[in-house]
């Protein structure tokens, strides 16, 4: 059974599934200008949801742990307000931040579980480094294609390419959750 967390974050990546459906039916020939703001939304949006998986799976693992030791209330409340801590500076989903938030609160290294066709935990933790990289850029620089450019810049996000990063997302979230069930019981 998958998690809440997971329900969630199933849920709202869907936002971004959405976005790049709505890419395609506006997209005509010539396409128009403020298209492209449609595909970016989509990965910003796609990270955001698994940026918030992973907040709400520790959150969810540290319920769970601290349920079953109701002997130790104060242990179990610092336990909690250490993590609540933590992931008010989280912000972005890098791999080796996960790693450490995971590792700190359930000595786990999720990321070691990101296998999958034609994919291992070195790939998965670099292709992961690179979209939270690009997330950035476009959130804070915005990356949109200017006018009157000698030569415009290719597209920060590319329609099939974000197919794929949508796809990458959900099984970082799948794998992970699989891993903890497995772990955590």
């Amino acid at each position: 059974m998958s998690s809440q967390a997971l329900q969630a974050f199933k849920h709202a990546i869907q936002d971004s599934t959405d976005l790049l459906r709505h890419f395609d039916a506006l997209n005509t020939k010539p396409p128009p200008s403020d298209i492209e703001v449609l595909k970016r939304a989509s990965l910003v949006m796609a990270l955001a949801a698994l940026e918030t998986y992973f907040e709400d799976r520790i959150v969810e693992a540290i319920d769970s742990i601290c349920a079953k030791d109701k002997a130790n209330d104060a242990l179990s409340s610092f336990y909690r307000n250490s993590l609540e801590i933590d992931l008010k500076s989280f912000h972005s989903p890098s791999a080796d931040r996960v790693r450490q938030l995971f590792q700190k609160y359930l000595s786990l290294d999720v990321s070691d579980a990101w296998t999958w066709n034609n994919c291992d935990p070195t790939k998965a933790k670099a292709e992961l480094n690179l979209l939270v990289k690009k997330r950035g850029d476009i959130a804070h620089r915005s990356l949109r294609p200017t006018t009157g450019e000698p030569r415009p810049k290719q597209h920060a996000v590319t329609r099939d390419g974000l197919r794929k990063h949508i796809h990458f997302i959900a099984q970082i979230a799948d794998t992970t959750d699989a891993f903890l069930a497995r772990r955590l019981g």
